[in-house]
């Protein structure tokens, strides 16, 4: 029995505690309730479950493995890490997940067009490949700053036949790429879906996506336990969205012993204004159709924000997130840019394993405890994507 009282996550409203919700105009409130009853209508038959398990088994290759990063752990000294391999899912990263359930969704749904918005652009490849899966046409939504950095994924999603749309306006980052999105979305949500990449935006989009991605954590948990008898004593993950974090956690969410943190980009530090710490400075306000914890500007806009990661640089953040936060159950915790390139070539280099840059934050958080831990303690890593997509950039910036 955990000694954590959970509301309902969510509630009939779309609320996890206090955040969530559908902050939109009456004619959106129909249109996403409708999505709501078909997911949760459609998702609960036979025939989705059958295809979508065929599918993550066949297509995707889960379950993915957990590894003992053992010459990693030897080398820091403490605590064993240990990694949950996402990025060894087709397409790179735990985004195949959620894109296969929504595309599965437009499909049995009969939508003419699935639209998203991409930061580091895992999950415009993911969209992108399940979209040619099942014959839907697709439309991603890139800001130019993202685009000129994560070129590979860029041509890829070219190549798997769908329209990019570069996004110039503002930052031409994340946030502005899911403006652009949703006004498309807009103009006909009844022939369209939008596909959003992250446990954010208005219910029902924070528990489908958590849904879908909960097969993260119901695979590690029951892994761990195989191997070693026990729960890890710590899981951690990055947190932008949430996405893959929120996989992760909720299936140990009731296992009061085990210590759960999520790790924001802290940037260029938390003494600038060059950072995407949400659940660490920012506070209770809401956008894109929610309310969560956002970083904002002294007259109350979105801040600016920044992360070495394309895929955190976002100044909202799930729901869940928000009331995990508020009630203790899990912690958020930030590493600087620098800490997380330090940790990008640590595991490149003593394990042969090159993570995505997000991926990599959550790799220098434990870096930093695991040395202050005892040896038979253990810590479990989400390694939500593989940095195929970083690699240039970070030579360029290593000078390597």
């Amino acid at each position: 029995m955990s000694k954590f009282d959970f509301a309902p996550m969510p509630d009939t409203d779309g609320f996890f505690g206090n955040y969530g919700g559908q902050i939109l105009p009456p004619e959106l409130i129909k249109v996403m309730n409708d999505i709501n009853q078909a997911y949760e209508e459609i998702c609960k038959t036979e025939a989705f479950q059958n295809e979508l398990m065929q599918l993550n088994q066949d297509y995707v290759g889960r379950p993915s493995p957990i590894y003992h990063a053992k010459r990693l752990s030897d080398k820091l000294g403490g605590a064993q890490i240990f990694l949950k391999r996402e990025d060894l899912n087709h397409t790179g990263a735990h985004k195949i997940n959620h894109c296969l359930g929504e595309a599965l969704l437009a499909k049995f749904m009969g939508k003419k067009k699935v639209i998203a918005e991409t930061g580091a652009g895992q999950h415009g490849v993911a969209l992108a490949t399940a979209c040619a899966l099942v014959g839907i046409p697709c439309e991603i939504h890139m800001g130019q700053v993202d685009i000129e950095k994560e070129h590979p994924n860029v041509t890829k999603m070219k190549i798997l036949g769908c329209k990019l749309v570069p996004v110039t306006r503002g930052t031409a980052t994340l946030k502005d790429a899911v403006d652009s999105a949703f006004e498309e979305y807009l103009k006909n949500p009844d022939e369209f879906i939008y596909a959003i990449g992250s446990v954010v935006g208005p219910h029902p989009f924070p528990k489908m996506v958590r849904d879908f991605q909960s097969i993260i954590g119901r695979e590690a948990r029951q892994q761990f336990n195989d191997r070693h008898g026990k729960n890890p004593d710590i899981i951690t993950a990055c947190v932008g969205g949430g996405s893959n974090a929120i996989g992760l956690f909720t299936a140990f969410l009731n296992d009061d012993e085990v210590k759960i943190v999520g790790v924001e980009p802290a940037g260029l530090g938390l003494d600038t204004d060059k950072h995407s710490a949400t659940m660490t400075l920012g506070k209770p306000s809401q956008i894109h159709g929610m309310k969560c914890y956002v970083l904002e500007t002294e007259d109350g806009e979105p801040m600016p924000v920044h992360s070495i990661a394309s895929g955190l640089d976002y100044p909202g953040v799930g729901p869940q997130h928000c009331y995990l936060k508020d009630i203790k159950r899990v912690e958020y915790d930030s590493v600087t840019d620098d800490e997380c390139l330090s940790a990008f070539m640590t595991l490149s280099q003593v394990e042969g394993i090159i993570p995505a840059l997000e991926s990599a934050h959550a790799v220098a958080w434990a870096m930093r405890v695991a040395p202050t831990l005892d040896k038979d303690k253990t810590i479990l890593i989400n390694l939500s994507g593989r940095g195929d997509k970083d690699a240039d950039y970070v030579a360029e910036k290593l000078g390597l």
